[in-house]
């Protein structure tokens, strides 16, 4: 067997951004997704051999989400955090495109975990319903049917009048 560090290595730091991006989408701290990353990272090292070929970015994201998931169930759930949303600032606020992104992060981490996933995987990392699905292990109607869900209570969680970029408020599903 030869040696994958350097591939493994090079794909780290190729993909290392992305792929912290989705596990702090998944897990709301940036302490946890580097715990989440660099578990899956163990995980995949042994197996990199047969994975370096056939899309290991795919396959680091599918078990950032398998080992979130497993993570969650484990997870005591006796309280809930909850929080008001702060009042947005008249005029042009310079820090209200960072309350917004911050308000937004929160609101998904809310989320039911499925839905997060979705979410992310989809918006986020703007995979196509069909890859989400893949990635999920699901059909592409439960991928649509809690990507609606999940937008329908971002929307409801998120009073945005404006949006901080300036286009419109369409989101595609």
């Amino acid at each position: 067997m030869t040696d994958p560090a350097p591939d493994f290595e090079e794909f780290v730091v190729g993909c290392g951004p992305r792929l912290i991006r989705v596990a702090w989408l998944l897990t709301g701290d940036p302490h946890l997704a580097e715990d989440l990353l660099q578990t899956v990272l163990a995980k995949v090292w042994p197996k990199w051999h047969r994975l370096a070929d056939n899309h290991p970015e795919a396959y680091v994201r599918k078990a950032l989400v398998n080992t979130h998931a497993s993570w969650w169930r484990r997870r005591w759930r006796g309280e809930l955090p909850h929080g008001e949303l702060p009042e947005r600032a008249a005029g042009g606020d310079p820090f209200a495109a960072v309350d917004l992104e911050q308000s937004l992060a929160a609101a998904v981490r809310r989320l039911p975990a499925r839905q997060r996933a979705v979410v992310v995987l989809r918006y986020f990392e703007d995979l196509s319903v069909e890859e989400v699905a893949v990635t999920l292990g699901c059909s592409t109607g439960t991928v649509k049917s809690q990507a609606s869900r999940a937008l329908r209570t971002l929307q409801s969680r998120l009073p945005v009048n404006e949006p901080a970029w300036g286009g419109d408020r369409h989101v595609r599903s």
